[in-house]
């Protein structure tokens, strides 16, 4: 018999959308309008799974907001490395195409549904969608809605939700982040990963190891304590400045990082399970690198955890919101980050800015894991002409697309913000 406990909990994980669309169902774009209809949107259609080929900005219907929702002008969109793996089909029971992706967005309050108290139309605010939100309108149930502070720009307010929440909740709630504790983080040039970085320097004495590619090394060095290049053995260079290891681990890589990071935590460490990006090698979804990530992951015996006093846990945000019903909880930690915030000891890190025509570029940048901190779409924002084309029409490339992905010229033309 062979223990399976990380594998249950990377399939957990990896689950994070299955039921995500049940409750909005009704708001799946499978009736774009014609054009010249009053009531239509832009929105970025995600036609099947597989490659960018699949990605392309057309016009739908606009959505009304039910019993309870609000509806939302957008500014601007989140990207994550879990819309990647959307777009891939690289979850468990994937939802029906064609569908809008993305999950976090901030916005104006344009109207509000029948019930529906707390806002008032012109209110800035940030948000949760249950997909859908990676368009011009967007509504939502109020539980996942929040009034933005004064200070907060609206691409900041949608860099925010996803990484500082999942950060904080991760840190301080599950791991129980205190004074002179140690972090490992991986993909510390990410958004979560520099959301970890900021929310450790809030209490005294922690110490941040990071993992990140080389060439992010300049541009971060000053938010962790330790960093190492993701490509070396970064056990060893931990255990040289920390023999015993480390309190707390945070890993969205999975497969042999599981292992690894099991092996450096200290007695009554913690591990965290929040993703599986190891699992993405190529454009499209590759059966292969799935195989060989949960091939890699190390069998935990129970025994042994008792044994050693360590605590294996997992983390889904969006689990946590669509199919937990944590709304509350979730409310109080924002509530507390707003505070951290205006207090001016955290503030999201922006990679750039993108207009949705240039969703397949931004998604590439994700791909080739280049950016440090978050990617924003910017509903507002006019697309540079050379990028115009690429993402209004489906590429005719098909999957041969994938020979790109580490194109220089792609990255010689993004539009930094910084």
């Amino acid at each position: 018999m062979k223990p399976t406990v990380m594998a249950d909990e990377g399939a957990e994980m990896i689950e994070e959308t299955e039921h995500m669309i049940e409750k909005n169902g009704e708001k799946e774009p499978e009736n774009v309008l014609p054009a010249g209809d009053a009531k239509e949107m832009r929105a970025v259609i995600l036609s099947g799974f597989g490659g960018l080929n699949k990605l392309r900005v057309t016009k739908k219907a606009m959505p009304e907001p039910q019993e309870g929702e609000v509806k939302i002008r957008v500014k601007a969109c989140g990207l994550n490395f879990l819309d990647l793996m959307v777009r891939q089909g690289n979850i468990d029971n994937p939802p029906k195409t064609p569908l809008v992706p993305g999950f976090e967005c901030s916005g104006i309050v344009e109207a509000m549904g029948e019930g529906t108290k707390g806002f008032e139309i012109g209110d800035r605010v940030m948000a949760f969608v249950n997909y859908n939100a990676w368009a011009e309108v967007v509504c939502t149930p109020l539980d996942y809605v929040y009034k933005m502070p004064d200070d907060m720009t609206f691409p900041e307010a949608a860099a925010f939700s996803i990484n500082f929440v999942a950060a904080y909740m991760m840190l301080f709630e599950v791991a129980n982040l205190r004074e002179g504790m140690s972090v490992l983080v991986h993909s510390a040039g990410g958004g979560v990963g520099q959301a970890v970085a900021q929310l450790c320097s809030t209490i005294p004495s922690v110490t941040v190891f990071g993992t990140a590619s080389s060439f992010k090394h300049e541009a971060i060095k000053n938010s962790v304590t330790h960093l190492f290049d993701r490509n070396v053995d970064y056990v060893q260079e931990v255990k040289k400045i920390s023999p015993e290891g480390v309190d707390i681990v945070l890993d969205c890589l999975c497969g042999e990082n599981t292992g690894k990071g099991l092996g450096l935590l200290r007695p009554l460490g913690t591990y965290i399970l929040y993703g599986s990006s190891s699992m993405v090698t190529g454009e499209t979804k590759s059966f292969f690198s799935f195989a060989k990530s949960w091939w890699q992951v190390e069998k935990v015996n129970p025994i042994k955890l008792f044994e050693e006093n360590k605590v294996i846990a997992g983390f889904s945000l969006l689990n946590l919101l669509f199919k937990q019903g944590r709304c509350g909880h979730v409310k109080t930690v924002v509530e507390k980050l707003f505070s951290l915030y205006n207090q001016k000891k955290i503030k999201p890190v922006v990679d750039s800015l993108w207009a949705l025509e240039e969703v397949k570029e931004a998604m590439q940048r994700i791909h080739d894991r280049v950016n440090i901190g978050k990617l924003i779409l910017d509903v507002e924002k006019s697309p540079t002409p050379l990028m115009a084309n690429d993402s209004t029409e489906t590429s005719e490339a098909g999957e041969e697309e994938e020979e790109h992905e580490g194109d220089n010229d792609n990255k010689e033309r993004m539009p930094f913000i910084q």
